[in-house]
Parts: structure tokens; sequence; C-alpha cells
């Protein structure tokens, strides 16, 4: 395995934490191919994607096509003569760039495949209630997510858990797997499993208006939506305050089962917290976002900010 040229391709932090165990233990990376720089920010300056800071910090040479059908990044691509290419939150990738390695390309992805094909399968397994998801390696092929599996490691969600922290959980188990899916192709001894294709569920990427709490559900299925959208896209609702209207960003909550008369969406105070009336109880805000303003706790935002007897969200 130690002699395995490998080529790299991914973006996000969640990438980084695979590769950077990668080069850890002392395998070969000859390249990485990552995302253009985005302008980002107030001053729209260029930003460097999280692959790319850790590879430049290690010497990998760092490609980054604005498409990967150029004939110039092709070119490039081929001169690494990669025995294997490992993506990680990538984009999809035509097949003249994945048949390029003799031994193929696979990808990581973050749930139990064939469940949870697409762009957010972190968030979904929280936010649909389910009790363990994982991680998996598979041959790309020409569709997404949906080649034959080489292995698969099952983890349990816990009870309060959040995107954050099944993010760094499945970073920490998919960057060993990937490690033992190099080893198996390595020794000649993988054996790929084709994926059903019947009664999936799917993991689509998430807009703003997905992220939008819909208040009118159950208790149960708004706190693990809030759980499966924190920190990130982040869950938010709209505050009806003196005839205008606030996006208001909420990152963390606590359900409050109780039997009550209110309406949906009334906010109440009690003890210097924030509740909102649900179908079952109360929803209590613990951690949110004005805009404009910094993310703070219930306390800090009643702090400089009253409510009306009117107020709702919606």
């Amino acid at each position: 395995m130690k002699n395995l040229r490998i080529v790299f391709m991914g973006t996000p932090d969640f990438a980084t934490g695979i590769l950077k165990k990668i080069v850890e233990v002392g395998l070969q990376v000859v390249a990485v191919v990552t995302v253009a720089d985005k302008p980002s920010g107030r001053g729209q300056k260029l930003q460097e994607s999280s692959v790319k800071k850790y590879a430049l910090s290690q010497g990998i040479p760092v490609l980054q096509p604005v498409s990967l059908r150029e004939e110039k990044f092709l070119e490039q691509l081929r001169t690494f003569k990669a025995d294997i290419q490992v993506v990680v939150a990538f984009r999809m990738l035509p097949k003249v760039v994945w048949q390029i390695p003799k031994k193929g390309t696979f990808n990581l992805h973050a749930s139990l495949l064939p469940d949870y094909r697409g762009a957010a399968p972190i968030n979904w397994v929280i936010i649909n209630g389910e009790t363990k998801t994982g991680v998996t390696t598979f041959l790309i092929d020409e569709k997404i997510d949906t080649g034959a599996i080489l292995l698969q490691k099952e983890i349990p969600i816990s009870e309060r858990e959040t995107a954050g922290s099944l993010h760094d959980k499945l970073m920490s188990v998919g960057a060993d797997l990937v490690l033992d899916t190099l080893d198996l192709i390595a020794s000649g001894k993988s054996n790929p499993i084709t994926q059903p294709n019947e009664n999936i569920k799917e993991a689509s990427k998430i807009h703003k208006d997905t992220a939008r709490i819909r208040w009118n559900i159950s208790l149960e299925a708004i706190d693990r939506f809030i759980r499966g959208m924190s920190p990130y896209p982040t869950a938010w609702t709209v505050l009806h305050h003196k005839g205008k209207e606030y996006a208001i960003k909420i990152y963390t909550a606590t359900p409050i089962i109780a039997t009550h008369t209110f309406t949906i969406g009334s906010i109440h105070l009690s003890n210097r917290q924030i509740r909102v009336a649900v179908l079952g109880g109360f929803l209590q805000i613990e951690e949110l976002q004005f805009p404009s303003k910094k993310r703070m706790n219930s306390k800090e935002f009643l702090n400089g900010f009253y409510f009306e007897e009117s107020d709702f969200f919606s």
C-alpha cells in the first residue's frame, strides 16, 4: 500500500480530515484536485478550500480546474501517473476522469449506501430520526452514489446528535475506512457489491427554503430538524415583531413536553428563557442569531431585545 500513487479529490473540512489521515500514515499523495478559489464575504476576497490549504501546507501539488473535462487539466492529471484516485465530498466526475487510474477511483460517502445518496446525508439521517448511520466506500460509476460498494462501517446516532457532532464522528470513522479500502485494493482482494436500487432514502441538497422551520409539525420533529441543521446550514424562522419580519437562525433548542392551548408559533418567556408553543409542548430556544448580529444564547439575546405579546414565529 505504501507504493500506491494517490490522487485525492475533495473540498470541505470533512475531506481534509480524510486527506490528513492518509498523509499522516505515510501514504504517497501525488496531487490534490479541489475547487477553484471563490470570492466570499463582504470584501469578496478569494477564499481557498480547506483541502487546498492543507495540501499546500504539506507541499502537495494542487489542481483547480474550472471544468473537469478541460484537456489541459486532463493532461496534468495523467502526468501524476496515479494508481488510484480517492474522492471525498467533491463533485460528480466525468468518465474520462474516473477511468484514468489503473486501479480505479473510489468515493467515501457519509451514509450506509444505498440509503441517503445525495449531497446532505449527515443532515437528513438526523432530521428523519434514524438511529444508525455510517460511511461507505464505493467505486465511482456514471451516476451519483450508485457504484459498487467496497466497504462499510456502521455507527449509532446518539439521542441529542447534531449535524456537527455526527460530521466529526463520521470523518474519523471515514478516514479509517479509506485506509482499509486502500489496503484492500492494493492487495487485490476487493470484491465490489452492486447496490440495490429500490426503496432508497434520498439525501437531497439543502436549500434556504428547505432549512426553514415548519412550526406546525410535532415537537419531536422540530427538535430533530434543528439538530440536523446545526451548525450548518442552520435552521431558520421568521420573527414577526412590531409589524416587521426578521429572519432568525436557531442553532440549539430543548424540547419540553407539555399540554397547552397556546397558538402554534407564539412566543412565551419563562425565567429569561424563550419558549415557542408547538404541537406537544414548547421548544425552548438556547442559541440563536439575529440578522447582522453574532450567535448568542437566549439570555444574551434578551439583554438587548424585548418581545411584544403579539410577537410570533412562522
